[in-house]
């Protein structure tokens, strides 16, 4: 497989920080970023529209097939519509776990995430199998974590900020129970890869996360030589 030396693949459980990391790195190394939780969501989100169960495999990978989906910064838009405030709400939340575990599902959209690199030459991606399995040969591949308990005060945050009040104690109960939905599923589950540089963001600020990620990216080598290397750059 050709290197791909231009991406930095961010993974991690959701509330570990990924989409406030990855793009604040972009911004400081000048790269593009694509969102992939997002692109699940919004499959998720046209499923429930369109009254698919997230259980029915046969039907969340057809209306994955037809759905047309663009990312611009923050903004997620399927098919000419902006869904970055839909794709957020609690119910599109805890179904996207189920959706997104049909193999036909992540086919998909691999394949629109790995067409989506070759079009914009690389840049940040984030998602929960992008290091181990949408990009294995990225430049840099780091698995964020953080405790559960930090986690869901900061999805309270969020709520909080959409006009909706919840339990912390419930959310930490469901940032667990969607931690071993993810883990555990039979394709492409949330795993950091073994070459994977794991950043625990607990208690630590972004710019903390973001300055360690930038520098490690800056001084990674794209093309490594030594043991074990080709010495190929094609």
């Amino acid at each position: 497989m050709t290197p791909t030396v231009n991406v930095l693949a961010i993974d991690g459980p959701a509330g570990a920080g990924k989409s406030t990391v990855s793009r604040r790195s972009a911004a400081a190394l000048g790269l593009t970023v694509l969102d992939t939780g997002a692109m699940y969501r919004a499959v998720t989100l046209a499923c429930l529209q369109a009254g698919i169960a997230p259980t029915d495999a046969e039907g969340c990978t057809a209306a994955a097939g037809r759905l047309t989906i663009n990312q611009r910064g923050d903004v997620t838009v399927t098919d000419g519509i902006d869904v970055s405030v839909a794709i957020r709400r609690p119910e599109v939340t805890a179904a996207v776990s189920a959706v997104s575990a049909h193999p036909g599902v992540r086919a998909r959209m691999v394949r629109h995430q790995r067409r989506w690199a070759d079009v914009s030459g690389g840049g940040v991606v984030e998602g929960r199998d992008i290091g181990t399995v949408v990009f294995p040969d990225a430049r840099l591949k780091v698995f964020l974590v953080a405790s559960p308990w930090e986690r869901a005060q900061r999805r309270r945050h969020d709520e909080q900020a959409a006009g909706r009040d919840v339990d912390v104690a419930t959310l930490v109960r469901e940032i667990e129970a969607r931690d071993r939905l993810d883990a555990t599923r039979s394709v492409s589950p949330m795993l950091a890869a073994s070459d994977a540089v794991l950043v625990d963001t607990t208690g630590r600020t972004i710019d903390d996360v973001v300055a360690e990620i930038v520098a490690r990216y800056r001084k990674s080598d794209p093309f490594p030589t030594g043991p074990g290397s080709t010495g190929s750059h094609e």
